[in-house]
């Protein structure tokens, strides 16, 4: 039987109902007609402090600070893709959901090799594009393919639910889960078909000071 692909989604807004919520909503109506299982989590009012570089992690497997991250590495080790959306901040993600990815990939162990990708983003005129920026560096630093659309993975509106008037935006959406749930199911096959890419071992570390 076919495994059922899941996909773990986190909202960096404090909206329930904002616009980035709106954007997640055109990607799940298309994870849902593809069969892909979702988990919708809002980050965005939860209290969730930065890192504090303690290195805890390295010797138990996970934050010193027990709380909704810790939960999250859970869901997101079991998960085959991950989608993190953030509304623009003074030109730059909020800043609980950079604590709590910071805190995420860095305490998490597990291989987060071909996990697929995405962020969605969301603002009243600018700053899109620096913030997609920001948060596919999470990706990009784990082996992780991100996934993209036919356009920057952004919608746009001010009041909650604005964005619903963005029809390019709301396209852009659905086009990046199609996309997404295709590299998730290419992943699939292609790990039965040939198998992962050889690991180079050991890992090698450069600090530019010595």
């Amino acid at each position: 039987m076919e495994k059922q692909l899941k996909v773990l989604m986190l909202n960096g807004s404090p909206r329930e109902n904002g616009n980035i919520a709106l954007a997640f909503r055109e990607m799940e109506q298309v994870f849902e007609e593809n069969g892909v299982a979702y988990e919708n989590i809002l980050l965005g009012r939860m209290d969730v402090r930065g890192c504090i570089a303690c290195e805890t992690c390295r010797k138990n497997g996970k934050c010193v600070f027990n709380d909704v991250v810790n939960e999250l590495a859970v869901k997101f080790e079991e998960a085959d893709g991950l989608v993190i959306g953030s509304p623009v901040y003074y030109g730059s993600a909020n800043g609980t959901i950079m604590s709590a990815l910071q805190r995420l990939f860095y305490s998490t162990h597990f291989d987060k090799s071909l996990k697929v990708g995405a962020s969605v983003v969301s603002a009243r005129r600018s700053g899109c594009t620096a913030t997609f920026d920001e948060l596919n560096k999470f990706f990009t630093l784990c082996n992780m393919p991100v996934a993209t659309s036919q356009y920057w993975n952004n919608i746009y509106g001010w009041e909650p639910g604005e964005g619903s008037v963005d029809d390019e935006g709301r396209q852009v959406m659905r086009v990046l889960a199609r996309n997404m749930t295709f590299l998730m199911k290419s992943i699939a096959l292609g790990k039965q078909e040939i198998g992962l890419p050889k690991e180079e071992t050991p890992r090698v570390w450069t600090n530019f000071t010595r």
